[in-house]
């Protein structure tokens, strides 16, 4: 068992950090808002701390999942000199493959390994400790790192060196951007042709059709509901990352630049907090 820090404690860090110390891990955790840490160390009978200098400065790991590349780079930046050396840091924030290799380069000026380690499956996947890593670094990293990481994850990959795994969740919300408009789509006209939504996914559900999304959100976005915890304002942050990538790369992702702005007609109807799924509430919205 190992000696854990967990910094960020948003709506995936509070219960990963959960299953580590379900897992025997001894876990020390730091928030930015305070409370936050209390309300965890309460719940899980684990440790707060009120700097990041003490969550760190006896951890053999150090996971953070906060929000954009500033914040990584802000939190890292507190984290790594308190670190000890040979400690690996690991950071499940979705950001850009920039600011893994940044991060990526300071660990080693200090003798600490790194994997940059992005995760798919939402708040339910972090809550059932079912999540896809993907991570970027070296393989002896990623091995010493693997047994703590599968405390949360049902899957956990290494993709290549530090900034692969960034590269790979770029992949994935590519993906997911147009899968939700194509379901989106296939779910308006089904309601307005009169069908029944979940009878049309119960006959094409098992065919070429099928996808996670459709199997988990078909039924939810035909109901109006959109409340499943990864918000329209982070997935246009990810996308932004992925158009930023792809420019820098010279590729053109067309259909991911429209559904980019799909999601931005979402936050001006005040989407902004709704799930990604809610890309059917602006087809909804021109009629």
């Amino acid at each position: 068992m190992a000696n854990v820090a967990f910094l960020g404690l948003g709506v995936m860090g509070y219960p990963m950090a959960g299953h580590l110390l379900a897992q025997g891990h001894s876990v020390k955790v730091w928030n930015r808002t305070m409370s936050v840490a209390e309300k965890w160390a309460a719940e899980y009978e684990g440790e707060a701390c009120d700097s990041v200098e003490k969550a760190v400065a006896s951890a053999d790991f150090v996971m953070t999942c906060v929000g954009r590349d500033a914040d990584v780079l802000a939190v890292v930046g507190k984290a790594v000199p308190s670190m000890m050396t040979g400690a690996i840091l690991v950071d499940h924030t979705t950001a850009s493959a920039q600011c893994a290799r940044q991060v990526g380069e300071l660990c080693v000026s200090k003798n600490i390994g790194f994997l940059d380690a992005p995760i798919s499956g939402g708040e339910a996947g972090a809550v059932n400790g079912q999540l896809t890593v993907m991570c970027g670094g070296n393989q002896t990293h990623f091995d010493t790192a693997k047994p703590v990481i599968d405390a949360y994850a049902k899957a956990v990959k290494l993709m290549g060196p530090v900034g692969s795994g960034q590269l790979t969740k770029m992949v994935n919300q590519i993906c997911i951007a147009g899968l939700l408009q194509g379901l989106s789509e296939a779910v308006h006209f089904a309601q307005s042709a009169g069908l029944d939504v979940d009878e049309v996914v119960g006959a094409i559900g098992k065919g070429a059709a099928q996808s996670w999304q459709m199997d988990n959100r078909a039924s939810t976005m035909a109901k109006g509901e959109y409340e499943f915890g990864f918000a329209v304002d982070w997935m246009r942050k990810d996308l932004g990352i992925v158009l930023d990538a792809a420019s820098d790369l010279g590729v053109d992702l067309p259909v991911t630049k429209l559904v980019d702005g799909y999601y931005a007609d979402i936050q001006q109807i005040g989407g902004s907090r709704w799930d990604t799924s809610s890309l059917l509430a602006r087809l909804k919205s021109k009629n």
